[in-house]
């Protein structure tokens, strides 16, 4: 053999021995199991070729679930973040709304209330100059509201 090979041999015999001599491999090699794959080389080698092989698609697996995992988040993130802006709009839309039409109609109920209240006075002072006219005394014994208005307080 070349001195390459023998190097080589040499090489791979020390490598055998250090994983030989290390306390997991020795505990293991103790085991029952151990025992069984030391007496079936078969079955050693196919159970280490599936370990070997199926690695690569594990690894693609579990790179893949945590990759996924971490795009749920981040999307449920955004997500909720575009539903409470969202929702954020909408109310402030809705809040708006509401005092528009508060507005209006607080306007409209002061437009009521101060048109009542001046048809109740002006319907009150014709009461009142009906009722005078029914009793026979006049004007100018006693002035009604009409009467001041138009005397623009100058006193008789």
């Amino acid at each position: 053999m070349s001195k390459e090979m023998q190097e080589l041999q040499k090489q791979w015999h020390s490598m055998v021995q250090s994983i030989h001599s290390n306390s997991n491999v020795v505990a293991f090699m103790n085991s029952r199991f151990g025992q069984y794959l030391d007496d079936h080389p078969f079955v050693a080698l196919s159970l280490l070729m599936f370990v070997a092989v199926s690695a690569i698609p594990i690894a693609f697996f579990l790179i893949f679930v945590v990759s996924t995992a971490i795009m749920a988040c981040i999307g449920v993130i955004i997500m909720e973040g575009v539903v409470i802006s969202i929702g954020g709009i909408a109310l402030l839309c809705v809040l708006c709304g509401l005092g528009a039409l508060s507005l209006g109609v607080s306007g409209v109920l002061s437009a009521c209330y101060v048109i009542l209240s001046t048809l109740i006075n002006y319907w009150y002072a014709q009461n009142q100059v009906k009722k005078q006219e029914a009793l026979g005394t006049s004007l100018h014994k006693s002035p009604s509201i009409l009467d001041l208005s138009a005397n623009n307080g100058k006193s008789e």
